[in-house]
């Protein structure tokens, strides 16, 4: 099955809808509703469909309407003629006298044309400090595999929003027939593989209505996530290098733009700092050959809720204006002693979250999410939960507060986004009581108007999509941020398998790896600092710590290491990944990142906590056969290096090795 097969599947197996000049009428599986008289059952009909030529590809617009209500569903279908990813996104509406009541809101819904004696699903999960955890499922004939996430903001800790589905015994890295989904949404989310009694499978992406159906007004139209689509038949890491090419070349902003190497603040000082820590920490960045400085937590609030060591995390989200005790020049200062050090200058804000302690949470109670008549549950740090989004009153006075914080700030180049908080008081004294239930859905489409509103403001601005870590490690956010952070785990060991995991869907440019301390602020593991640069080279590389703590030559060795950072970054942010050996099975890993045009290549081998101390044979992949690369001083063709590879010394524990190939 190639790439155009699964689009024309896409037009007729959704739900087994049938095509128009056909007389039979099915039940829609995708979408369940409860129509205004009562009525549970949809019967959709084909009454038009229109097809465009966009970016290179197709972009098909099918309409349904209910055979005997008025309900109507509009179904988009668009593909690309750079990648092997097809998008696909429903728009529901009806003019029904009462509202209708949605069941079910599945983006995608089909049952494939495809039977295997096997059928594996590979998904991500994970919580704090232990993201992307690859976990594997065998779906048997007559069961349902379900991947479900209820967090309602930091969804991608408990499931992420994608997945890979393997037909047959030998679906590997490179061989067998994978269907790649993924569902480009924030909030809460459900993904399902359903095999019948006879094996036939079906599979479906969708938003989770977490605590009741969606009500739907007359005449609006909802417009559901994109699930993107992705089938390979050589095997899983073609379903990754497509999904990396579709959101460089189409979903990230800048997903085309080299991503600087920055230094954020947070391990360096956390909410400990003055002025001469911050500038002490830009002179060291620079000196390593850094080219941005971003200012995390502890900047804002003023009075009693100032964010200063003694309040720390328990005060001041939700009071965006600078904290004059810490910082008495302000941000636009710091901001110009970052340009005048050459250096660029971010800075982090939490918007969807507030402190109870705050001038914000005084002046409007009901703008926090709450169950009327039950105890305010709280979050990180005993005072936080989280503000009202489906309230525009709520989204325009963030948007003005960190409005005026950015206008201070005339080169302001990045914002790190983080969210730290769970919805755990699912309530909005904004939406009727009869409405409640379509809090999680239009909380995140308040998210995303809001962040729309800054990039159409700002549009030139860099963003990091953090939530506690990798939180927002999704496609639904990625739409507005350039990167994730993609774990507050920065241990370099953890990182291996972390980083293994998210790209299976995310791309190298989007996934921020950070240089830190030794021993680990989270692990308290002692690793060479060249491992630490090597795991963290794998990405968008950059550091988490104060560099006056490094001693002399390792500063010196830090700028050489940058120095070949900035060399092979081209290769690692916009080339095809190849993942050549998996940590899950063996006692190192190796990853491999080839040039769009195959003349470089980049090879990493990240040997684990246990010594090798042998020489491991690494057979390259995704290059030209008949050209001959420079690989340590000397040529050697591209038939050899796949067929017969290169050999890496390993020897104790954390020992690692970059090996360059054609440069």
């Amino acid at each position: 099955m190639d790439i155009s097969n699964v689009v024309l599947s896409m037009y007729l197996a959704f739900g087994q809808v049938i095509p128009s000049g056909q007389k039979e009428i099915v039940k829609f599986a995708g979408i369940q509703a409860i129509h205004s008289d009562g009525q549970v059952t949809l019967r959709l009909k084909e009454t038009g469909r229109n097809e465009t030529e966009e970016d290179g590809g197709k972009h098909i617009v099918i309409n349904y309407s209910d055979e005997s209500h008025p309900f109507y569903m509009i179904r988009h279908i668009k593909n690309y003629g750079d990648c092997a990813a097809v998008e696909t996104w429903v728009e529901i509406k009806h003019d029904e006298p009462a509202p209708v009541k949605l069941l079910k809101m599945d983006s995608f819904a089909s049952e494939l044309n495809y039977n295997a004696k096997t059928v594996r699903v590979t998904s991500l999960t994970g919580r704090w400090a232990h993201e992307a955890n690859v976990s594997e499922g065998t779906v048997a004939p007559g069961q349902i595999l379900s991947l479900v996430a209820r967090a309602g903001t930091r969804d991608a800790w408990e499931a992420n929003a994608a997945m890979m589905v393997g037909f047959g015994d030998n679906v590997t890295e490179t061989a067998g027939d994978v269907f790649g989904v993924a569902l480009a949404w924030t909030g809460t989310n459900a993904r399902s593989v359903r095999r019948d009694c006879n094996g036939k499978v079906s599979v479906f992406a969708g938003v989770d209505l977490t605590t009741g159906p969606y009500t739907l007004d007359p005449g609006k139209t909802l417009t559901l996530p994109k699930a993107v689509l992705v089938w390979s038949s050589s095997g899983k890491g073609e379903v990754s290098r497509q999904y990396h090419r579709w959101a460089r070349n189409h979903l990230l902003p800048h997903g085309q733009d080299l991503h600087a190497v920055l230094l954020n603040s947070w391990e360096g000082s956390y909410f400990s700092f003055t002025e001469k820590t911050l500038t002490d920490m830009m002179d060291g960045v620079k000196e390593m050959g850094g080219e941005m400085f971003v200012l995390d937590d502890g900047w804002f609030g003023h009075g009693k809720y100032a964010r200063d060591d003694k309040n720390r995390d328990t005060s001041g989200l939700g009071d965006w204006s600078v904290n004059p005790e810490k910082l008495p020049r302000g941000l636009g200062w710091l901001s110009d002693e970052a340009k005048n050090r050459g250096l660029k200058f971010g800075l982090w804000v939490e918007p969807e979250m507030v402190n109870v302690k705050s001038w914000l949470a005084d002046a409007h109670p009901d703008w926090i999410l709450r169950e009327e008549g039950r105890p305010l549950l709280l979050g990180r740090g005993k005072t936080q939960v989280v503000l009202d989004y489906t309230n525009p009153a709520v989204r325009d006075n963030l948007f003005e507060q960190l409005d005026k914080v950015y206008s201070g700030i005339p080169d302001l180049a990045y914002i790190k986004w983080d969210s730290n908080q769970n919805i755990v008081n699912p309530g909005s004294t904004y939406l009727a009581a009869d409405r409640q239930p379509n809090l999680w859905f239009d909380y995140t489409v308040g998210l995303y108007e809001l962040l729309e509103k800054f990039k159409a403001k700002r549009p030139g601005i860099m963003v990091q999509a953090c939530a506690s870590g990798g939180g927002h490690m999704d496609f639904g956010f990625l739409k507005y941020a350039d990167e994730f952070w993609t774990s507050d785990n920065t241990d370099p060991l953890s990182r291996v398998f972390i980083q293994w995991g998210a790209s299976l869907f995310y791309p190298a440019c989007a996934m921020a790896c950070h240089v830190t301390d030794s021993p680990n602020h989270q692990t308290k593991r002692v690793t060479p600092l060249s491992y630490r640069f090597d795991v963290a080279m794998c990405g968008r590389m950059g550091f988490e710590l104060h560099p006056n703590k490094l001693k002399p030559e390792e500063v010196e060795y830090a700028k050489g290491r940058v120095a070949q950072y900035k060399r092979i970054r081209p290769v690692v942010q916009q080339g095809d990944l190849y993942r050549l050996a998996s940590p899950y099975e063996n006692p190192y890993s190796s990853l491999m990142y080839v040039s769009p045009d195959k003349a470089q290549a980049v090879v990493f081998v990240l040997g684990l906590d246990k010594p090798v101390d042998k020489t491991v044979t690494i057979k390259l992949q995704g290059l030209v056969p008949s050209k001959s690369y420079a690989v340590r001083g000397k040529p050697v063709s591209g038939k050899e290096l796949m067929d017969s590879g290169i050999q890496i010394a390993l020897g104790g524990a954390y020992s690692s090795e970059v090996v360059e190939v054609g440069y």
